[in-house]
């Protein structure tokens, strides 16, 4: 896009996020990728993150022409947000596009944009007002948050959502005219992701994610207890400790592991048999899509968010949240060879066609071109 060469973009972070926790958590890698590719694009992009000076540890990963702007030590990173817009002014005022890595970051965004009058997207990995109903947060919580959202897809000139049923819910929730949504799921790094020729672990069963109630996995945990499969789970959130008391009460083979890098992970993939997805409820999982990138036969619950990524016995295999059905279903398909290979080879087919990192990138420089 040659109109772009003389461009500026601003990407906000979530408040209170760095590039600092993108790596303690293993996402840095996956999370820059994007934007090192959009610097070959833009004159500049400017990185506003909630991290302090130790963030210009990371400019050597980073295209020369990203610059990043941390946070000053003495400001908390809720009261920093309503500030960014002046400490950084020049900054803003001399940018073109405005841009949220989540909707956590559209405060200092739009008022930003309220300022300098700038072109604003806005980008939901997540519906975060969804997320909260289906939590059962309390009502203020949700209340402000619609207002929030509200707020911010009002002053969009155009929001990016990782999933179909995202779309529908903020068009039916916020009657956002259609043209403004664009619908970019999340990208996978398929030369990265990919088959390995290395010998899998005998009736090794993976899951990567969050330690959450969403992901439901203290039902998973009843489910493999009593089984000859092993379970391998990566990753860290506050139920950690109380997941492995009750896999300890259940008797079940579990190893735990805390968070690694995204590009160790595919090694990790592919040592395993099965990976699963035993969630409540998801937004665009990327470890699912990363799974299936690998030709990973894959099970998930048959709910919002994995239903429309994976087509029963054809890509993947859907089962219920109950603990009876993802046993069942971990069972049959451990069995089933025939099976397992059919659906490692759909989905690697799939995430080709439908998530490959380059295709990803051009929709969204595509929507840069028409502001």
């Amino acid at each position: 896009m040659e109109n772009l060469k003389d461009k500026k973009l601003a990407l906000f972070f979530t408040c209170g996020v760095s590039l600092k926790i993108w790596e303690k958590i293993g996402n840095l890698e996956r999370e820059i990728k994007p934007y090192n590719e959009l610097a070959k694009y833009f004159k500049k992009i400017y990185f506003i993150t909630y991290g302090n000076k130790k963030e210009f540890n990371f400019q050597e990963k980073l295209s020369t022409n990203i610059r990043i702007l941390s946070k000053p030590a003495f400001f908390p990173s809720r009261i920093y947000q309503f500030f960014i817009p002046l400490i950084y002014y020049k900054e803003l005022r001399g940018a073109d596009v405005y841009k949220t890595n989540q909707m956590a970051a559209v405060i200092p965004a739009i008022l930003s944009k309220w300022l300098y009058k700038k072109k604003l997207i806005i980008r939901c990995g997540y519906e975060w007002l969804e997320f909260l109903r289906k939590e059962k947060k309390p009502f203020w919580k949700k209340a402000l948050v619609f207002n929030i959202e509200k707020l911010a897809y009002k002053n969009a000139d155009r929001i990016i959502l990782t999933s179909e049923k995202d779309k529908r819910f903020v068009k039916n929730n916020f009657k956002v005219p259609f043209f403004k949504i664009e619908f970019i799921p999340n990208y996978i790094d398929t030369e990265l992701f990919k088959p390995l020729k290395i010998e899998k672990d005998k009736s090794k069963v993976i899951f990567i994610g969050r330690l959450h109630e969403q992901k439901n996995l203290f039902n998973l945990i009843e489910a493999i207890s009593g089984n000859s499969c092993k379970l391998a789970i990566i990753g860290s959130g506050c139920l950690k400790e109380k997941i492995k008391v009750v896999a300890r009460k259940k008797r079940a083979n579990i190893e735990f592991r805390e968070n690694i890098p995204n590009n160790k992970l595919p090694e990790e993939l592919n040592r395993s048999e099965i990976f699963i997805l035993p969630s409540l409820y998801e937004g665009c999982p990327k470890t699912l899509l990363e799974a299936m990138s690998c030709g990973l036969p894959c099970i998930g619950t048959n709910v919002e968010g994995i239903k429309e990524i994976i087509r029963h016995r054809e890509n993947g295999y859907l089962c219920d949240i109950s603990v009876e059905s993802i046993k069942k279903a971990i069972v049959e398909v451990l069995k089933d060879k025939e099976l397992q290979e059919k659906i490692g080879k759909n989905a690697r087919q799939d995430i080709l066609k439908n998530f490959d990192f380059l295709k990803i990138m051009e929709k969204e420089i595509n929507i840069y071109g028409t502001l």
